[in-house]
């Protein structure tokens, strides 16, 4: 047995891929082909001979001659075409039902493993389930295993689920049959449970011609939602289910709802063909029911032994970005055994697809460094694939505006800039609004440029999508989690706009708005998710849950506790960057002019312009006295505290407790 075990492991178990011409697969293909011949020549062998029989008694066929009619032919033509007619007509329904997929051959497939990028577990996780496809038999018959039958690939759009499956079908060099999920639905009735038997019969029939075939259906949510009435939540995990945790066995609570006989008709159809891929052929089923209505005289001793069912080498792989929408039946093992969850790329993973998409895109000699494509790995974070794909793209035609056949630096950054903020739209301002925006974006880049915790890639004050100005910036390293002094890093560059309009023109505009809303999202989502204000207690708890009274920060700013606190929050916030911004008047001042000369500021010439003001002084001291008193309004007090303060910076009192000083 040991031995058997190593040459099966030796055989489909490594990490590279079965070679697909003589595995499993590829032996049965060529059995399939030989096969085929051999029909082939005994369906033309028959006629030839017949043709030669006839020439050889001087009895030749004109096959090339037309069938003679008679002179009365408009008498049955008329009736004959209303005939075909309503044929037509009753069999519109029936031809609804037929399957909506699109068959590819593997050499119609231009992408590979060499291809898939940026996805490397998933991709080691895929070569196993593929080699196990194409050694089914080994595997199979040899170790006594199941091969998987389904995957699922779940993740965000554009993350290389439908790439992946389209490679491996090429790799496997079996047909490749894609569905998308909305195609199964129909007007008629009934029609879409006829589409999805069609579909499974079409694999089943691919398989048994090829030795293997791979199923996709993208988007398979459309079709395959949770049905009612099948809500489960381990025992464990509901309150007062305690009877099943007392015993030891596992329990589930289920919730009884209408079930919707569409919904509920088109999943049950998925399960019952999922559960049918070895469904014998239409042949053997004839030949079955007629050895089952022989034995029915025969005694027992002399029945007929019927033709047992093959196995049908099928992989279904499914796609849908919502796994959680699925109906749980689906996801069981012997269903969607597998499921793949395709997240977004890493820092590595994304400087192997720019080394990638660069290899085939013209670009100038400056984008072969490493530190430029390391910086743009780094700019990229949240990127997709294909969004890194679009965005060489994009640059591409920035190019070709220009003039130019190739991208640059300057065309990749003007390109992710156009796309994660819009298309520059100028509008002419007046000197004093020119002067109010450009305070207000220095304000934002000062802080961020005295906490040292921010990468800045843009500063501008050119109208895009709504805004009149922006500052773009990003982490300094790719990092998951935030500390509470990078969220309050955070919430003092919101402020920095408004505190640079009060200091400059003694008041703020509306312009800060949509300021005060991210910084008041950053402030509840400290205090009342992350355990870092004075309770532990977390609203995000009941999110998606019975309890659930909306999102989180309006629970937060509902709560008679938490909302004070908030308020406090954002107040020291304020005043920190108030202490600041007046201690560094040197930077905001230089950046502003920057701005009003030029418009526009990328990466380094924020620092160099900020550098160029002098030595900044960027540390704050938070004074605590006495007894932190919620109930007080603590933001209406920060603003009686600090106002007439902002001249001679020192200290800016939040209230009678809390007072932000500069060391």
């Amino acid at each position: 047995m040991a031995e058997l075990s190593q040459s099966a492991a030796a055989a489909i178990g490594g990490a590279n891929l079965v070679e697909a011409r003589t595995a499993d697969v590829g032996q049965r293909r060529e059995r399939q082909r030989i096969g085929r011949l051999r029909m082939l020549a005994v369906l033309l062998g028959i006629p030839t001979a017949y043709l030669w029989f006839r020439i050889l008694t001087d009895r030749p066929l004109n096959l090339l001659q037309l069938p003679s009619f008679g002179p009365d032919w408009m008498l049955y033509a008329l009736p004959l075409v209303i005939v075909v007619a309503i044929g037509i007509a009753v069999a519109m329904p029936m031809m609804a039902g037929r399957s909506p997929h699109v068959e590819y051959r593997p050499e119609q497939i231009g992408i590979g493993f060499d291809d898939v990028i940026g996805i490397g577990p998933v991709k080691e996780e895929v070569l196993r389930t593929l080699n196990t496809f194409l050694g089914y038999k080994v595997y199979k018959d040899q170790l006594g295993g199941t091969p998987r039958r389904g995957l699922m690939f779940e993740g965000p759009p554009g993350t290389g689920k439908t790439h992946m499956a389209r490679a491996m079908a090429q790799e496997a060099g079996v047909p490749f049959l894609f569905v998308s999920a909305t195609s199964f639905q129909s007007m008629f009735y009934g029609a879409t449970a006829r589409k999805i038997r069609s579909y499974f019969k079409e694999l089943r029939k691919a398989a048994r011609a090829e030795g293997g075939a791979i199923g996709f259906i993208e988007e398979i949510d459309a079709i395959a939602g949770r049905r009612g009435g099948m809500d489960s939540t381990p025992a464990s995990l509901v309150l007062g289910e305690v009877d099943a945790m007392a015993i030891g066995r596992s329990a589930t609570r289920t919730e009884r709802m209408g079930v919707s006989e569409g919904t509920g008709g088109v999943v049950n159809e998925l399960l019952v063909q999922m559960q049918s891929f070895d469904d014998p052929p239409t042949g053997d089923k004839i030949y079955n029911g007629m050895v089952d209505a022989i034995n029915k005289f025969l005694p027992a001793h002399r029945q007929i032994e019927r033709r047992p069912s093959d196995y049908n080498n099928i992989l279904l792989i499914a796609a849908t970005n919502r796994a959680d929408m699925l109906d749980p039946a689906l996801l069981r093992p012997g269903r969607f055994a597998r499921r793949l969850a395709f997240e977004l790329p890493a820092r590595e993973d994304r400087r192997a697809l720019i080394d990638h998409f660069l290899s085939s895109k013209s670009h100038e000699a400056e984008l072969t460094a490493d530190t430029l494509r390391d910086e743009l790995a780094a700019m990229t974070f949240g990127y997709t694939p294909v969004m890194i794909e679009h965005l060489m793209d994009e640059a591409l035609i920035h190019a070709l505006r220009g003039g130019r056949d190739a991208m640059s630096w300057k065309d990749i950054s003007a390109a992710r800039l156009t796309e994660e903020v819009g298309l520059k739209n100028p509008v002419p301002y007046t000197d004093r609004e020119r002067t109010l925006v450009a305070t207000h974006e220095a304000g934002h880049a000062t802080i961020a440029y005295l906490s040292g915790m921010r990468r800045l890639e843009v500063l501008s004050i050119v109208k895009r999508a709504g805004s009149l100005g922006l500052l773009a910036h990003g982490d300094m390293d790719e990092e998951y989690n935030k500390s509470r002094t990078e969220l309050e890093a955070m919430m003092d560059i919101s402020m920095g706009g408004m505190v640079a309009e009060e200091l400059m023109f003694g008041e703020s505009s509306t312009g800060p708005a949509g300021d005060l809303a991210s910084a008041t999202n950053i402030a509840c989502r400290l205090v009342g998710a992350a355990g870092m204000g004075s309770s532990l207690v977390s609203l995000a708890a009941g999110n998606g849950g019975m309890f659930d009274g909306g999102d989180l920060v309006s629970k937060v700013l509902r709560d008679s506790h938490t909302r004070p606190e908030v308020e406090r929050v954002l107040a020291v916030s304020k005043a920190r960057a108030q202490a600041l911004m007046a201690a560094n008047t040197h930077v905001l001042f230089a950046l502003r002019d920057a701005l009003l000369d030029r418009d526009e500021l990328i990466g380094q010439e924020i620092y160099d312009v900020a550098a160029s003001a002098g030595e900044p002084i960027r540390e704050v001291r938070l004074e605590r006295r006495g007894q932190d008193r919620r109930s007080e309004d603590h933001l209406a007090s920060a603003r009686d505290s600090a106002r007439g303060l902002t001249v001679a910076y020192g200290k800016f009192a939040v209230d009678d407790d809390t007072i932000v000083s500069l060391d």
